[in-house]
C-alpha cells in the first residue's frame, strides 16, 4: 500500500505526443495493478502522476501501457516511464524509446539489463518470449536477388516498422531537400541536353556551390600522380588496396618492357609494392542510357609506396588477358599525358563503381540492415547485448553478387583486415591507423560491458538469446556466412567481444569511412566518372577530346554532381558515435562504462584533430565526433 510518483517523457520530435489516453499498470512481484487511463502524452513534455495504490506491489518488475485512440489515433513515441514508491529502493527506471502504436499492451522491464541466467526465476521468461514473438511478426525477412544477403521484408520506407523509419524531423529535412534538388535537377538538366562537353574545364559548370576544400583541392590537382595513389590509402575507398606478394598472373609484360619487370620486382623484394585489382567488375553487363551504350573495365594498376609515404601509380592495365587476344595495352606514366590521364580516369571510374556498391551499399548499409533484423528478432529489450547494439540494367545486382560471395569476417575487422591486405605498417595509411584506434576504443567498450554480465565463457555458451542472435546473422541474414569465417555459435567472452565490436564498426565507423568522403572526391566529376561512354582505349594515341568524349555527358555529370551533394552533405540531424541520448541501463555499472567510453572517444578526436593540423590533406572521416552512431543515410 502507498503513493506512487509516475513520470512519463516524450519524445522531443515533431509529432511524438499524442492526444489519446494511456492505460497504465504497474507489475510487481507480488502482484499488478490497473491505474486505469490517466496520461494524455504531450510533446517535449515530461508528464509527473501521483497515484494510490492499495496492494503491495513489492519489488517493480515491469509498467504496461496502451494506448486508447477516440475517433483518430495519434501514435506516440514513448522515451521512458520512472517510478517511485513502495518497494522501488529509489526510482525505478522502465526505458521505452520507441513508437507506441494502435491498442496493444506494451510492456517495459525495468532497465537493469538481464540475461537469461540472471533470471533464475523466470519473472521475466513470459515477457521475453512474448516480445520477441511480436517483434518477429514485424521485422520479416525479404528476398531481393539469389545470392545476395537478406534484406527486411518492405518495398517502401512505409513498409518498415515505425521504429525504423526516421523521426519527422529528419524525414522532413530528408524530404525538402530531396525535392529540392530534384527540382533544380529538372530546370537545370533540362539545358544540359542540349549543350556538350567540349574541354575538361567545361565540368566547371556542374562543379557544385559551396563545394568543400578537399574538392577544390581535387578540382586543381586530379591529374597528379600523388593525388591518383593517395585515394587508394585515404580516398572515398580504401578497402581494395593491398601489399603485393608476388607479380599478379594477369599482368602480362611484353619482352620491351624488362625494364618496367625489374622495377616491379625490385618493389616488390623491398615491400614497396601495391596493387589494386579491378577484377570483380570483369565480365559485367555495362547499362544502356537514353539509348546509348556505356562501358565499363576492370583494371589493375600497380603502385610503389615512396620513402615519404607518396603511393605512386607505376603501370596500369585496363582489362584482363583474354585468351587468343593480344596482351592488352599497359600504360605507364612516362607515355603521352593525354593517354596517361585516360587510363587513370578509367581507374577512377571502376573505383566509383566498386566503392558505391561494394564498400558502401553492401559493406555498409546491407550488412547494418541484417545486424539490425537480426538483433530485433533475436535479442529481447532486457538483453544486456540489445542495449549495446542499438547504439542499372542488371550490371549492379552482378557486381553484388560477385562482391557478396567474397564477403569474408575478417574483412569486417580492421586489425584482421589491413594485416591480411599488408597496411599494419603503412603510416600513410591514415584509414588504417583510424580504423585501428577506433576500432581499439570501441573494443574495451564491449569488453568492459561484457564483463559486467559474462562472468565467464560458460556464461556465454549457455546464453540461448545470445547463440540464436549470432546464427540469425550468420545463417539467415548473411545466406550461410560460416564458409567466409562468420561464426554460428559464441563460444567464449573474447569471441563474443570480437563479434560485437565488429558489428558496432561496420554500423558506424566502416560505413563513415565509405560515406563522408563523396562530396570530397566525387564533385569533380572527371575524377570519379559515374559511367563511361567509350570503350577502353587500345593504344596511346589518345587527344583531349578522347577523354572528353568517355567521360559522362553534362546531363549525366550535373545527375551525379546533385546526388552525390544530396546524399554526402552533412546531415542537420546527427547523433556521434557513442553520443546517444537514450538511456537504456538503468544500473551504474554500465552507465560508468558508457561514460568511460565517451571520454575515449573525446581524446581520439582530439588526437585526430592535432595530427591533422599538421597535414597537408587532412583525414577526418573517422573523426569520433563527424562518425554517426548508426547508418542512418
Amino acid at each position: 500500500m502507498g503513493k506512487y510518483r509516475i513520470r512519463v517523457a516524450t519524445g522531443d520530435s515533431l509529432l511524438a505526443g499524442s492526444s489519446n489516453l494511456v492505460q497504465l499498470w504497474l507489475v510487481g512481484e507480488h502482484g499488478e495493478k490497473d491505474l486505469g487511463k490517466i496520461l494524455r502524452p504531450i510533446r517535449i513534455r515530461e508528464v509527473q502522476l501521483e497515484v494510490e495504490v492499495s496492494l503491495y506491489l513489492g519489488r517493480l518488475l515491469l509498467v504496461k501501457l496502451r494506448k486508447h485512440k477516440s475517433l483518430v489515433g495519434f501514435d506516440w513515441f514513448c522515451k521512458w516511464i520512472a517510478v517511485q514508491g513502495p518497494g522501488t529502493q529509489g526510482e525505478a527506471f522502465f526505458p521505452c524509446y520507441r513508437w507506441v502504436q494502435g491498442n496493444e499492451i506494451i510492456c517495459l522491464p525495468e532497465g537493469t539489463a538481464r540475461t537469461v541466467r540472471d533470471d533464475p526465476q523466470n519473472q521475466f521468461k513470459k515477457h521475453r518470449e512474448k516480445e520477441l514473438e511480436e517483434r518477429r511478426k514485424v521485422y520479416r525477412w525479404g528476398f531481393w536477388k539469389e545470392g545476395l544477403i537478406l534484406p527486411i521484408a518492405g518495398n517502401t520506407q512505409w513498409d518498415l516498422p515505425r521504429n525504423e523509419r526516421f523521426l519527422e524531423d529528419k524525414d522532413l529535412d530528408f524530404s525538402l531537400s530531396l525535392a529540392k534538388v530534384l527540382k533544380d535537377l529538372a530546370l537545370k538538366g533540362s539545358l544540359d541536353l542540349t549543350n556538350s562537353v567540349r574541354r575538361l574545364e567545361d565540368f566547371n559548370k556542374v562543379f557544385p556551390q559551396g563545394k568543400t576544400p578537399l574538392a577544390e583541392r581535387v578540382r586543381n590537382c586530379w591529374k597528379d600522380d600523388a593525388l591518383f595513389g593517395y585515394q587508394f590509402l585515404n580516398g572515398a575507398n580504401p578497402m581494395l588496396l593491398r601489399r603485393s606478394t608476388s607479380l599478379p598472373s594477369r599482368l602480362v609484360l611484353p619482352p620491351e618492357m624488362e625494364d618496367l619487370k625489374t622495377q616491379l620486382e625490385k618493389e616488390l623484394q623491398t615491400g614497396s609494392l601495391f596493387e589494386a585489382d579491378f577484377s570483380l567488375l570483369d565480365g559485367v553487363k555495362p547499362n544502356v542510357i537514353i539509348f546509348k551504350q556505356q562501358y565499363v573495365a576492370a583494371p589493375l594498376v600497380m603502385l610503389k609506396l615512396q620513402p615519404d609515404g607518396r603511393l605512386l601509380p607505376m603501370v596500369i592495365q585496363l582489362q584482363p588477358p583474354r585468351n587468343g587476344c593480344p596482351p592488352p595495352v599497359l600504360f605507364l606514366p612516362s607515355d603521352p599525358p593525354m593517354a596517361w590521364l585516360l587510363a587513370k580516369t578509367w581507374v577512377r571510374s571502376s573505383d566509383f563503381q566498386l566503392h558505391q556498391l561494394q564498400s558502401h551499399l553492401l559493406r555498409g548499409h546491407l550488412i547494418a540492415e541484417v545486424i539490425s533484423v537480426a538483433t530485433m528478432r533475436s535479442l529481447p529489450s532486457l538483453h544486456p547485448i540489445y542495449k549495446v547494439v542499438s547504439t542499372g540494367s542488371g550490371g549492379h545486382v552482378d557486381i553484388l553478387q560477385r562482391a557478396t560471395a567474397g564477403l569474408t569476417y575478417r574483412s569486417f575487422c580492421p586489425p584482421d583486415d589491413l594485416a591480411d591486405r599488408g597496411l599494419l605498417d603503412v603510416k600513410s595509411s591514415l584509414y588504417g591507423q583510424d580504423a585501428l584506434r577506433l576500432w581499439g576504443v570501441i573494443s574495451r567498450y564491449v569488453e568492459k560491458m561484457v564483463s559486467l554480465f559474462y562472468k565467464s565463457d560458460g556464461a556465454v555458451k549457455d546464453d540461448p538469446e545470445l547463440q540464436a542472435w549470432c546464427r540469425e546473422i550468420t545463417e539467415t541474414g548473411l545466406q550461410g556466412a560460416q564458409d567466409r569465417g562468420f561464426p554460428i555459435s559464441l563460444e567464449s567472452r573474447a569471441q563474443l567481444c570480437h563479434f560485437i565490436t565488429m558489428c558496432i564498426f561496420t554500423c558506424t565507423g566502416q560505413h563513415a569511412s565509405t560515406h563522408q568522403g563523396q562530396l570530397d572526391w566525387y564533385s569533380w566529376i572527371p575524377n570519379g566518372p559515374c559511367t563511361m561512354q567509350k570503350p577502353p582505349p587500345i593504344s596511346k594515341d589518345v587527344t583531349e577530346k578522347d577523354i572528353v568524349d568517355s567521360l559522362p555527358n553534362l546531363h549525366q555529370a550535373r545527375t551525379q554532381k546533385t546526388f552525390i551533394k544530396f546524399l554526402g552533405r552533412r546531415q542537420p540531424v546527427m547523433v556521434a558515435l557513442g553520443q546517444h541520448k537514450e538511456n537504456y541501463f538503468s544500473d551504474p555499472g554500465p552507465q560508468a562504462v558508457l561514460k568511460q567510453f565517451q571520454e575515449e572517444l573525446a581524446a581520439l578526436d582530439k588526437e585526430i584533430e592535432v595530427r591533422n593540423a599538421g597535414l597537408d590533406l587532412p583525414y577526418e572521416y573517422l573523426r569520433p565526433s563527424m562518425v554517426e552512431n548508426s547508418v542512418t543515410i
